[in-house]
């Protein structure tokens, strides 16, 4: 009778893999349920913001100052917007943090400003320059979370889909168009602007968006009330400049939002320097303007008025005694370009002058100026914060205090002088009021 073998245990390799998948599933949840996901914003701060950014897919955070105004304006704002955030198919998380007591993040994200705001995605930052208002903050952050093509069926859904993109971003349609052909150009662009291709729709489709033939790609700025239509060639490089070139309207109003977008864009900037933009002579010029604009795309015609952002206008040489409405080319970053003879508008036909100045900028006639240092200020107000302000005041008034000392001691007949004059009465004076000096507390 043969003996019997002894049962070796063996591991079940199928159970081994289930156990750890669900130990990583665990491990995951718990990372996400670290933190509220009911449209609460969560308060970070050091120990806790690596692993929120970590823990969600989008997340946009709020770097604040508890001093700071703007913060206290834009925080309830934030938690409007939070609660409509949430209910997303693909939610996106606010959180906030004290920068001006956590700076380690803050230093480590480069925040010179508050409130300042950045968009995470999959832990990738990103700076947030849209909105603040809770309804507009909301249109804008569901770009992200956007496919980058939708596909509209029927007229109704062309405009559903136009009143869903809102007013923030420009808006692509291509008409008859095969996807596939903007499909690498609308991921490319997508934090930038919509994109859809229409299927099916009808006549008055093609007129109401101004296109008489298929494939067609339209290109709408709502904000602006603008459109253009490209019909061709939808490859290489025509199909891209269509697409760069309406990133941004035909004539642009230059301001604090605006004016990282034209900076941002390669091609030079055509300004037009006005006394107020809104008054009806110069939003008659910024018609003429348009018109210009379309004729060369080359360009971003841009205007703004002393009333409206004096302190960037100055950096182009205005003051009060100068001749306005006022033509220059500007890089974007240090230089302009003037056309001597060219460079004022009048009232008479002044559609024939700017296409005069055009024309003598291409040729060449212009004189290069640099931008006048002293407005740089206003930029600087824009870049840094109010405690970097007080650290420069602080520090040149202890060198400035530390000069008088040495003065004093580098003269002591003057010294000796005045010790004579005073005599023997000042010097107990002098002593009985350090005497009666006390230090007084530092806060105050």
């Amino acid at each position: 009778m043969a003996t019997p073998q002894p049962r070796r245990w063996i591991p079940y390799p199928p159970l081994i893999s289930v156990c750890a998948s669900l130990w990583w599933l665990s491990a995951a949840a718990a990372s996400v349920h670290e933190f509220p996901t009911d449209g609460t914003v969560i308060e970070l701060d050091d120990a806790s913001f690596e692993r929120a950014i970590s823990a969600f897919d989008l997340i946009l955070v709020d770097f604040y100052a508890p001093w700071c105004g703007h913060c206290k304006r834009l925080a309830p704002e934030l938690d409007k917007a939070a609660q409509v955030l949430a209910q997303l198919n693909d939610p996106i998380t606010i959180a906030k943090i004290n920068a001006d007591k956590y700076t380690k993040h803050a230093a480590k994200y480069e925040i010179d400003g508050y409130p300042t705001m950045k968009l995470f995605m999959h832990g990738v930052p990103m700076e947030y320059t849209g909105p603040r208002n809770a309804e507009l903050l909301v249109r804008f952050l569901k770009k992200f979370v956007a496919p980058d093509i939708s596909f509209l069926e029927s007229d109704s859904a062309v405009q559903n889909f136009i009143d869903m993109a809102g007013a923030n971003f420009p808006v692509f349609i291509g008409f008859g168009l095969n996807e596939s052909v903007i499909l690498e150009l609308a991921h490319e662009y997508k934090k930038k602007a919509w994109f859809s291709v229409a299927k099916d729709f009808s006549e008055e489709i093609m007129v109401a968006y101004d296109f008489d033939k298929v494939p067609a790609l339209v290109s709408l700025h709502p904000k602006y009330n603008e459109q253009s239509v490209f019909y061709g060639p939808f490859e290489g490089e025509f199909l891209e400049d269509f697409i760069r070139q309406n990133q941004l309207p035909l004539t642009v109003p230059i301001n604090s939002e605006t004016l990282k977008l034209v900076k941002d864009d390669e091609r030079k900037i055509v300004l037009t320097i006005v006394e107020d933009e809104l008054d009806e002579n110069s939003l008659k010029l910024v018609r003429i303007l348009r018109s210009a604009a379309t004729a060369n795309r080359d360009l971003i015609f841009g205007y703004v008025g002393v009333k409206q952002w004096g302190e960037f206008v100055d950096a182009f040489d205005i003051s009060k005694r100068s001749k306005l409405p006022k033509l220059l080319v500007w890089d974007g970053k240090e230089e302009y370009h003037i056309v001597v003879g060219s460079e004022y508008l009048d009232d008479n036909d002044q559609g024939s002058q700017i296409s005069r100045f055009l024309e003598e900028y291409r040729e060449g006639k212009t004189i290069k100026r640099e931008m006048d240092g002293p407005s740089l200020i206003g930029f600087i107000n824009s870049l840094i914060s109010i405690r970097t302000v007080y650290l420069i005041v602080f520090i040149v008034a202890v060198l400035m205090v530390i000069q008088n000392f040495s003065q004093t001691e580098e003269n002591p007949q003057f010294r000796g002088i005045q010790d004579g004059a005073e005599g023997t009465d000042a010097s107990t004076s002098h002593i009985e009021s350090c005497r009666d000096y006390q230090p007084v507390n530092k806060e105050d």
